[in-house]
């Protein structure tokens, strides 16, 4: 049966729209009452942008795990939650019921209590995409501890400044993880990680790849051993902890446009409001149906959309171990066809590597059960939105370009499948509760269609940030201190004539590649711990695959310099070392020195423009310090 809040035609958007905006306490209030409370709330919300803060449902008491598990139980226990397709197509899959996946969280919960954790304590979980991550998070959350997910691809720096910042003192893990033709040694990782972390108490290792690892007496255990102490005591039920509507759920790590990842803090109850209502009408869910996110649970898309929105929704829910090009390019047709998938949610910098490889991975694979599809993690060109749609969706899916962050904790604009109308590269309409505008450099509102500007959120919604862990003024200076009372979301964008919304990119020193965002200093802090670089500069410029690609400009004096591929390889390797492969520039162009204003400040704009191919577009350099060295840079720009 579909929820009642379900929006089923474009006069119904219409008017949900006009009262989540007319009366946005008494929208989100209606749209509460649908979940399980232990307590009702008293206050629906209390906010101001200025200090800032946000609180929804005050007074409200509940759990989110009984109502993405408990509450389906009575009618839905024995239908598949969790659909788990494993990296090599040869291994088995597995199926969990929300029964089943009742019992392990109920167990995996009595695991963590049984090792010292507690309600508000941290954990980091860095494992593979395998049903256990799922579990893990689910566990973490029945018992009140504060999850934080480390995405598998971050180095041991990257993942003890987390710890560090988040003061984690409890560690989810595997021996490895299986990703493509890869074996990426996970225990190993965390292990130079905490060189640098002795306070951490606690290691669970799950066994994936059955790796050798080292195993520390008294501080590491196997995830296995630990579920058969619960089993022989006989322990199966885990009530669920008794959580305050806005107690913290969990701590997602962002980069921001300074060096230091900001940890994101999402809340219990308007989080899964959020996640449950934009799932449920974005993707127009239907019971019954296959809903595959292809992300990875260690970024907020899966988060939201693989376990939290799909399954307080009652929905099944398929995770994916590996890749779309492994063992070849029609992996993910394979899976469509071979689960009957209905809604395929993936990113644009996927479909646009799968362009690649021609039409033959598609050929002979049964694509009809798909209904919608959908994008995430940066605008889609209109090249790769018509390839998506003729090829994948046979025209008849219509496909939801979705905008979002991490900090807004679910899709603010999007159309809604089948019942708003689709504009290729267009993410077009907002949904009911956000409240978009644009403003110009000085916060000015600019009105009217057919314009452009920065975008901004007038007013709060559930799902949106409360703070940043441990650092709530840089919360508000990242925020919400650019433009006063107005949430800034760092993006540039478009309306046009019909008032859709058309992002255009980051207006902040902010990377969007692959979908991930990568902060600038973030970035150049890498580059400029080799031993022989004095100083560098990174932008983005447009990259068939990825969207946007790493142009890193470096000042190098010492090592190689004769050999300036091997510096080059030595600068990556840095990079990885420092952050992970992710944050690898694609391009390294040596220069004598970085155009810089006679204060010091170094021209990204100018940069911008070199490494996007518009050297003519440069403008006025005679305020430079040195205007010469505008003119080396152009000369090596590499093409």
């Amino acid at each position: 049966m579909a929820v009642p809040y379900q929006i089923t035609s474009a006069e119904a958007y219409q008017h949900a729209y006009a009262k989540s905006i007319e009366n946005p306490a008494a929208f989100w209030a209606d749209i509460a009452s649908h979940f399980t409370w232990k307590k009702q709330w008293e206050l629906t919300l209390d906010w101001n942008f200025v200090e800032p803060h946000v609180r929804w449902f005050l007074g409200g008491q509940l759990n989110i795990t009984e109502n993405c598990i408990d509450r389906h139980l009575e009618s839905l226990g024995n239908k598949p939650a969790i659909i788990w397709e494993p990296n090599d197509p040869e291994e088995s899959h597995r199926v969990l019921t929300y029964r089943q996946l009742h019992d392990k969280v109920c167990q995996f919960a009595h695991v963590l209590k049984n090792n010292g954790v507690e309600k508000g304590d941290r954990v980091c979980i860095y494992m593979g995409m395998i049903p256990e991550l799922a579990i893990a998070v689910l566990a973490c959350a029945r018992v009140g501890a504060i999850h934080s997910v480390i995405f598998g691809g971050f180095s041991a720096q990257s993942i003890a400044d987390r710890l560090q910042d988040a003061q984690a003192h409890f560690i989810i893990t595997c021996d490895g993880a299986f990703r493509g033709a890869k074996d990426i040694p996970l225990k190993s990782v965390i292990d130079d990680a905490l060189i640098a972390c002795p306070f951490v108490e606690r290691v669970i290792v799950c066994t994936r790849t059955r790796t050798p690892v080292s195993m520390l007496k008294g501080r590491d255990v196997w995830w296995e051993d630990e579920i058969k102490k619960v089993e022989t005591l006989g322990l199966h039920n885990f009530e669920p902890e008794v959580m305050e509507s806005e107690d913290p759920l969990f701590i997602l790590y962002t980069s921001g446009s300074t060096g230091k990842p900001k940890g994101v803090v999402h809340t219990t109850a308007g989080y899964m409001v959020y996640a449950n209502y934009s799932f449920v009408n974005v993707f127009q869910y239907q019971p019954e149906e296959i809903h595959f996110c292809t992300a990875d649970i260690g970024w907020i898309t899966g988060h939201s959309y693989i376990v939290y929105g799909p399954l307080s929704a009652g929905a099944t829910s398929l995770m994916f171990e590996g890749i779309p090009t492994w063992p070849d390019a029609g992996r993910f047709w394979d899976i469509v066809e071979k689960y009957k998938v209905n809604i395929l949610y993936t990113a644009p910098t996927a479909i646009r590597s799968l362009m690649g490889f021609g039409t033959a991975p598609i050929e002979g694979k049964d694509l009809s059960s798909l209904r919608v599809l959908g994008t995430v993690g940066e605008p889609i060109n209109e090249e790769a939105w018509q390839w998506y749609h003729k090829h994948i969706g046979k025209e008849n899916c219509p496909i939801v370009d979705t905008w979002w962050q991490t900090e807004t904790g679910g899709i603010l604009i999007s159309n809604l499948a089948g019942i708003t109308e689709a504009k290729p590269s267009y993410a077009t309409y907002p949904l009911p509760g956000i409240d978009p505008i644009l403003v110009d450099e000085n916060g000015n509102i600019i009105e009217g269609n057919n314009v452009s500007g920065n975008l901004c959120i007038r007013h709060p919604w559930p799902g949106m940030l409360r703070t940043t862990y441990g650092d709530h003024e840089r919360c508000r200076q990242n925020y919400f201190a650019t433009y006063h009372q107005l949430y800034f979301t760092g993006d540039g964008a478009l309306r046009d004539e019909a008032g859709r919304y058309r992002i255009t990119g980051r207006v902040d020193d902010v990377l969007n590649v692959s979908g991930h965002r990568i902060g600038t200093a973030e970035v150049e802090n890498a580059i400029n711990m080799h031993a022989g670089v004095v100083e560098s500069a990174v932008v983005g410029y447009p990259h068939d695959i990825k969207g946007q690609g790493i142009y890193a400009f470096v000042v190098y004096t010492g090592g190689h310099q004769s050999d300036p591929q091997l510096t080059r390889q030595d600068i990556l390797l840095t990079v990885t070392r420092a952050i992970g492969a992710l944050a690898k520039p694609d391009k390294i162009q040596f220069v004598s020195g970085l155009p810089k204003t006679r204060s010091g400040k170094i021209m990204r704009r100018i940069l911008r423009k070199i490494a996007e191919g518009e050297p003519g577009q440069i403008g006025d350099t005679t305020t430079l310090l040195d205007p010469n060295i505008v003119e080396e840079i152009k000369s090596g720009v590499i093409n």
